[in-house]
This record gives C-alpha cells, structure tokens and sequence, in this order.
C-alpha cells in the first residue's frame, strides 16, 4: 500500500491578496534587495547555499494556486531556482512556470547576490531575513573557517513565523479607506520599453544625522522632504498648484504590534506637501512634510488603516464572490489609491549581520519597481556607517535626482554616485 504524502498550503496575508490582480510585465511588484560582498561570487557556491538554505523557510517554498475564491499557496517541492549571473534590466515579472514554480529569483554580478521577491511572499523584512541567510550560508561554503564556528544552522534572531499579523491584530471599529484623491504625477519623457534606471547615492549615516539634527527631524521624514523639494523646485518651479505632491511611505507594523511575522506587515500612509502660497522654504517645506508623517504615525490610525481591508476580506457578503471578479474590484481600487501619490518611498532600515560575518559583507542596497501612475521611485537602507538612496526610474531626465542629492551635499552631507548604466551623466 502506497503512503500518499500530504501537501502543505497556506492562506496569503491580507495584503498579499492584492499583488496577484494587478501584476505584469508593465508592474511587476518585484523588489531587489542586493548585498555585496569582498570577493567575487563563485555561482555553484551560491548554489549550493540556496539549495540548502530554501527548505527551512517554508513562506519562499512554496508556489501560487489559483483557488475559486481566493488564490493560496501550496508547497512546493521543485529543485531551488537555478542561480545566473545576472544580464538584464532588475525588477522583472516573475514567471513561475519558468522559475521552477517559485516567486522569487537568486542572481549575481561581480561581488553581489541580489534578492528579488515578487511581494505576493514577503515585505522588505522578509526579504532581509532571507538574503541575509542565504548570504551566510554561502560564506560557510566558501570560508570554512565561519562554518566550523557557526555550523549550518539559522541564526537565533531569524524568524520563520508566518502569521498573518493583519487578520490577528484587525479591530472592527471604524475603518479607514485610502485616500483617493489625486496627486501630481511625474508626466515625462521614459526611457525605452523594457529599460529601467537607476541611480545610487552613497551617504555617512553620521553626517546625515548631523544635519537632521540640526533640522529637528528624523532621517526618514528629511529624505522624504529632500523628494518633495526637488519636486516643488524641477516641476513646479517654486510656484503654486493646485495638485499636491504627496509621497506614500509604507510603514513597518512589527514593531506596534509585537510581530515578529516574516509575511507582509505594513501600510502606507502619505506625507503630503500642498503649494498653495506664493512661495516655501525648504524649512517650510520639512515642517509640512514631518508633521503630516507624524500625524498618521500612532498605533491606532494604523490599525485603522489595515482593519479597512480586513474588513473587506472578512465581509460575510464577499466572501462567496468568485475570484475573478474580486481581481476586478481590487485592480480598480488600487489604481484609484496609486493615482493618489506621487511616488513611494521606503525605508527597509539598517541592516545588521552577525559579528562572524562582517569582515566578508560591505554592503547592502534595495529598490523597488515602477506601479501605474509612479515612474519614480526611492529607497532607503543603511548598513554600519554608510546610508543608500536608491532612486529607481523610467524616466529619462534626472532632474529630479540630481536635485535631490545637490540639497543633501548643500547640507553638508558627501554623497557618492553610482549608476547602472541608464544615466551617464
């Protein structure tokens, strides 16, 4: 008598839910998370560690089903995506039937690994949680020293915790919806189809807490407000409009609700600056943006933003729609809501390694793809002293860009470029 093995599946958290209706060639919801390394990358070593690393971490071991009311996922037991050496444009839609089934991709260049998750799995944190294993195993592999001391374990602090963190912390009582109100949009000339720029500076975390200091505000809430100046003085030239510049910031959840969740936990909120007067100081400009970032940033305006789309998923009537037609209603409500910021821009935080590992790691850098309405984007990650900004574009001027970094070096900040070869200048 044969032993028919049972097949593990898993509901996708709240958010997740969103990423499969309005995913594509165009909008692929692929982020990159890119660690780099002193020495050259020895592919069948990356290989290998992934091969070994994969099985214990149940949430990127998986594949997406198409169930009739709601998509889920179901374990998978194909081989580990093949690693290569990377040779195109970052941030491509993932085809599943030609990764093996898997909904993420593992490729190198030089002396970096790069991470690129289709967000359907996981958030920025999720996805550090796994690059940062994968990096260690493949230093085990290729340092034998770190692998008599450390074994092939996962590190203590590594979650493997899957909840979903929406659903367990959701509070009926008055839900919030998205702001539908639309922003300026970055309407320019894009480079061609199938291109994608990007734009990297280099920053001392030191210095740049220096001059937020002296501003009185936080590092986060002076980039955003560094974007929204360099908006206000490229596009609008320092004069009034009637369309807001307004920038949406997801925001991490684990630490307001004691989630240590390795599925999608977060939400946007937007910070957002409205040129009616004549004109603003790049002070101004700062004050308008931190306090419209502070006043969403408690636990219960969180709560309430998420508890709307629990609600959504938890509603009695919904629940016995087919699937098809849910897509339809959540692509029209997310264009509604992405039409209402101007850009993104996260901050995935300071990334730390374990002590055994640093002299091996130099850096950490992420970005994020394009959505509709938002040709731009911004990403913030730190490791030790050095802070990157990543700008990821289809735009075709910089304008913007090089707006942004002469206000940090105006400030005092020394800020050091690097591209991928889109922007020469």
């Amino acid at each position: 008598m044969s032993k028919t093995r049972s097949i593990r599946w898993d509901k996708l958290d709240n958010t997740a839910n969103l990423f499969p209706s309005i995913a594509g060639e165009s909008m692929t919801n692929v982020y990159r998370i890119s660690v780099t390394l002193t020495d050259e990358i020895d592919s069948e070593k990356l290989q290998e560690a992934l091969d070994i690393v994969l099985p214990k971490f149940g949430l990127f071991n998986v594949r997406l089903r198409m169930g009739v009311f709601w998509n889920y996922f179901e374990e998978n037991g194909k081989k580990a995506p093949k690693v290569h050496e990377e040779n195109t444009f970052p941030c491509r839609f993932i085809r599943p039937n030609k990764n093996h089934s898997y909904l993420f991709r593992v490729t190198y260049y030089k002396n970096r690994i790069n991470l690129e998750v289709f967000h359907v799995l996981t958030d920025g944190m999720g996805g550090i949680n796994f690059l940062r294993e994968l990096t260690y195993q493949y230093l085990r592999l290729t340092h034998l020293e770190i692998a008599k001391l450390k074994g092939d374990s996962l590190t203590q602090g590594t979650s493997l915790n899957r909840e979903d963190s929406f659903v367990k912390n959701y509070k009926s009582s008055k839900p919030s919806g998205f702001n539908r109100q639309k922003a300026y949009l970055l309407k320019l000339e894009k480079v061609p189809d199938g291109e994608f720029g990007l734009i990297h500076g280099m920053m001392p975390v030191s210095q740049l807490k220096q001059v937020c200091h002296r501003y009185g505000v936080s590092i986060n809430d002076y980039l955003v407000a560094c974007f929204v100046w360099s908006v206000y003085q490229e596009c609008f030239h320092g004069m009034p409009n009637d369309m807001p510049v307004r920038v949406a910031v997801p925001v991490n959840l684990r630490p307001y609700f004691d989630s240590v969740t390795t599925k999608n936990f977060f939400v946007m909120i937007s910070a957002e600056f409205r040129p009616q007067n004549s004109s603003y100081t790049f002070e101004e400009v700062l004050r308008i943006v931190t306090d419209s970032i502070n006043s969403q940033i408690s636990k219960e305006h969180l709560e309430d933003l998420f508890s709307y789309s629990v609600s959504n998923q938890k509603n009695i009537l919904m629940r016995p729609v087919p699937l098809f037609i849910k897509n339809l209603a959540m692509k029209a409500v997310y264009t509604q809501s992405a039409l209402a910021n101007t850009t993104t821009i996260t901050n995935i935080g300071n990334i730390k390694v374990e002590p055994e590992y640093e002299p091996y790691i130099t850096g950490f850098y992420s970005f994020i793809p394009m959505s509709k309405g938002q040709p731009m984007k911004g990403t913030i990650c730190s490791y030790k002293d050095t802070l990157v900004f990543t700008f990821s574009s289809i735009l075709a001027d910089t304008m913007i860009q090089r707006s942004f970094f002469k206000k940090l070096v105006n400030d005092g900040v020394e800020v050091t470029i690097e591209t991928n070869g889109e922007y020469y200048d």
